[in-house]
């Protein structure tokens, strides 16, 4: 199973490595990662296996929003499935 991760705010120093961190910690392997920046603003999109998580999805996701508001990111997290039927036309 898999979900996708998007990060977006002003861009600093150490962005990817405290969601990959927070990845690790919840053994979330990263599976694909694209990132920009445009100006000063950051955008990532992260596809990542969650099949071995540590923990239940939505902490997981909790942890990632916590983190997010600490750091002045918007980060969300949702199940692959889920994102693909909000994208689909």
């Amino acid at each position: 199973m898999k979900a996708v991760i998007t990060v977006i705010g002003k861009d600093s120093v150490g962005i990817i490595a405290t969601v990959s961190a927070e990845c690790a910690k919840y053994s979330v392997n990263i599976v694909d990662i694209t990132q920009s920046v445009i100006q000063d603003y950051f955008a990532m999109i992260m596809l990542v296996e969650i099949d071995n998580m540590s923990s239940t999805f939505m902490s997981f996701q909790k942890e990632l929003e916590r983190v997010g508001e600490e750091k002045n990111l918007d980060i969300r997290v949702m199940h692959e499935d889920i994102f693909n039927t909000m994208h689909r036309i």
